[in-house]
């Protein structure tokens, strides 16, 4: 959503990705570098083919998002002849790990320095427009220039450096004319100055950085990157594991551990390889690959994956894949791979950018050789250009984008919605068709309390489930509000088996029937009572889907849980479509043959087998109840829980697209007007300075419109 400095704007193809082998499948990345310049689609197709055209390279694929490029090679190569060809492309290039970008902080103090030099030069321009005349001009005007020049040189230095970085290998990008506008005010006031003019442009310079970097800082605050959620499910993978050497049991590093090696694995812990079981029987959890919650029995002989999470131990396993050939190490691939399809997205911005940066060139170099050829004087002729460069600044394009994206962004988090995309807006503003997962997205698992339980009974079972904060005694405890707790002593919780305590001399307990069996119990003594699970739709769920419907949006249903489950509840919901039984992989499949059939897909999910899924779609939401993980994978976050405002988040994300569309229209209805009054030759430093300044100030009003809640 940028208009900042990027080599690749101009001249670069933006159609999507590069072709060749950097729009094929990419293989497993080798090298990773970070591109910290790097702005729209141009730049992912100038530094994809930069990169094919190398030696030694297989595949490249850059992330927008993360500003990195991923790179299939084969390992250990030195990547700085890479590095060194991006340079030569006009890309600033670093190994990842080497040097992280830090861009947005950098940019206040600049912006500081900007804003206050510029409220003391206007100051002085106030007694030059009241009428100041001869010495006292002149001395207003060198005390002008005394602060405007070093400020502008040290505040302009982000503008400097891109437009250097473009036009040393033959580009034009954004920077460029803010560059030469900046640079020729300044030169061009100090000459007036110094021959005794009645004109000069150091507060039109220093009003033209300061609204650009607050552009610039705007659009930067927005870039802030979140974590990969391929590395997210990189540290699922255990650092070290246990093997069994002939009577031995010695910790190893999981990179040792090859195909055939036995292991020995504790309740609690992930299983670090995809193995099969060796012992008689054991109970994992799944999530990870399924979705569902519910513990899964295993038996002796049947695959564990590595990511589950052994519930009953301690166990012993055979390895059967090892290192990229596991089943984590797979679905990280699959979802790194879907990262990078989101990072060809060419917001407004870019678009509005690659037509702009010419034409202000064009159009300005137009009046400077027209009053040339009129005049023969190169001084009026130099005078004109520059006041077209100023005054076709794109102040308000630069703040078209930001600005509304900020105030959007704002209202959402009002209301619960957190964004971690600097695209997001858009894209939600253009989906078509919302897919759901099910169980902790749209469902939830709940114990009920059997209707025959005795008061005493019931007292207890309300002393039990508050005494923990597990999700399912939380539930059981809000339905037994009227109902007194049974006074307990000797309270302990059991990670991963329940809750225990003493009872009347007698010893009650609520958790797992046994480490292998998870039905859920009340026992008393040896009285057993089973509490059923039951799932449901969480409370807002229902008024979510009907809410898009009502805005024309499809719905599905996208699940690993059992068919007869998944029509059950999507009936109940309201949702359109259902698939169920599907896994990682599959969910991955599904979502891109939904977008093959040019359907514009949010896809919302939960758990760490929607992580492919989420990251192919076309944008994603996460609920804040969901793993870490998928948190950081996901482009918004409903903070608030509440599900009903996924439509209006929509609604919300249409109307900040319309504003930005708006703010283009205003831009160019200003730039229709300023334009001619400029290569006319009646643009003064003043009118430059107020008409440059209205028209940001109007987008920033109409950005904001709409928006206060």
């Amino acid at each position: 959503m940028s208009v900042t400095a990027c080599p690749g704007c101009a001249t670069a193809p933006v159609s999507g990705p590069a072709g060749g082998r950097g729009a094929a499948q990419m293989e497993v990345p080798t090298h990773h570098l970070v591109l910290p310049g790097i702005h729209c689609a141009g730049c992912i197709s100038a530094v994809e083919s930069t990169l094919l055209k190398q030696p030694n390279i297989n595949a490249a694929r850059v992330n927008l998002t993360k500003r990195r490029v991923s790179i299939a090679s084969e390992p250990g190569l030195d990547p700085t002849p890479w590095i060194a060809a991006l340079s030569r492309a006009g890309f600033e290039a670093y190994e990842a790990g080497a040097l992280e970008e830090r861009q947005g902080d950098d940019l206040i103090l600049p912006l500081g320095v900007a804003g206050f030099a510029m409220m003391n030069v206007m100051l002085l321009s106030v007694a030059v427009w009241s009428g100041a005349v001869d010495s006292t001009r002149d001395l207003f005007h060198w005390i002008s220039a005394a602060i405007a020049l070093p400020a502008t040189a040290f505040a302009a230095q982000p503008f400097f450096r891109h437009a250097w970085s473009a036009l040393r290998v033959g580009r034009l990008n954004m920077d460029v004319p803010i560059s030469l506008a900046i640079i020729l005010a300044c030169g061009m006031s100090l000459y007036e100055v110094m021959h005794g003019g009645a004109h000069a442009w150091f507060d039109a310079a220093l009003a033209l950085t300061f609204f650009l970097l607050i552009g610039r800082v705007l659009d930067q605050r927005l870039r802030r990157r979140a974590r990969s959620a391929a590395d997210d499910l990189a540290a699922l993978e255990p650092a070290r594991v246990t093997r069994i050497e002939g009577a031995d049991k010695i910790s190893r590093p999981v990179a040792e551990i090859a195909v055939g090696d036995r292991l020995w694995i504790t309740a609690g812990a992930r299983v670090p390889v995809d193995a099969v079981l060796e012992d008689a029987e054991t109970t994992v959890d799944c999530s990870f690959l399924t979705g569902e919650s519910d513990p899964v029995t295993r038996t002796e002989g049947e695959p564990l994956h590595a990511g589950e999470v052994v519930l009953a131990g301690p166990l012993a396993l055979r390895a059967t894949a090892v290192g990229e050939d596991t089943t984590l190490r797979r679905i990280a691939q699959l979802v790194a791979t879907a990262e990078v399809s989101r990072g060809h997205f060419r917001s407004l911005a870019d678009r509005a950018a690659a037509i702009y940066t010419p034409a202000v060139h064009i159009i300005s170099a137009g009046a400077f050789l027209g009053w040339l050829v009129a005049t023969g004087d190169v001084r009026m002729a130099l005078n004109v250009a520059i006041a077209t460069l100023i005054i076709t600044c794109p102040c308000a394009l630069g703040l078209a984008v930001p600005a509304v994206a900020v105030a959007a962004t704002s209202q959402l988090y009002r209301r619960g919605l957190l964004l971690t995309s600097d695209t997001a807006l858009e894209r939600l503003a253009g989906v078509d068709m919302v897919v759901f997962d099910k169980t902790g997205t749209l469902t939830e698992r709940r114990l009920t309390v059997p209707p025959a339980l005795s008061s005493e009974a019931q007292s207890v079972l309300r002393a039990l489930s508050e005494a923990s904060d597990h999700p399912l005694c939380r539930g059981i405890a809000a339905g037994l509000q009227d109902v007194s707790p049974a006074p307990l002593t000797d309270i302990r919780e059991e990670m991963g088996e329940g809750v225990r305590a003493t009872w009347r001399n007698s010893l009650v307990f609520l958790g797992r029937r046994t480490p292998t069996d998870a039905t859920v119990v009340l026992r008393i003594d040896e009285d057993e009572t089973v509490l059923p699970a039951v799932e449901t739709l969480v409370p807002s769920a229902k008024d979510a889907v009907a809410g898009l419907r009502a805005l024309g949006l499809k719905t599905a249903m996208l699940t690993g849980d059992t068919a007869e489950n998944a029509e059950r509840m999507a009936e109940e919901a309201g949702i359109d479509r259902v698939w169920s039984g599907e896994r990682a992989e599959a969910k991955l499949d599904i979502i891109e043959g939904l977008k093959a059939e040019g359907e514009r897909v949010l896809m919302v999910g939960d758990g760490l087998n929607d992580h492919a899924a989420i990251n192919a779609a076309d944008v994603s939401i996460a609920p804040g109840s969901a793993l870490d993980a998928t948190r950081n994978a996901a482009d918004i976050i409903i903070v608030s829980g509440d599900m009903t405002q996924i439509p209006d988040a929509i609604r919300t994300c249409r109307l900040a697209c319309r504003r930005m569309k708006q703010n283009f229209g205003i831009a160019a209805g200003y730039n229709s007007i300023a334009v001619p009054i400029a290569v006319l030759g009646f643009a003064t430093p003043l009118a430059a300075a107020v008409a440059m300044s209205t028209s940001s100030i109007t987008v920033v009003v109409n950005a904001i419109r709409g928006f206060r809640s």
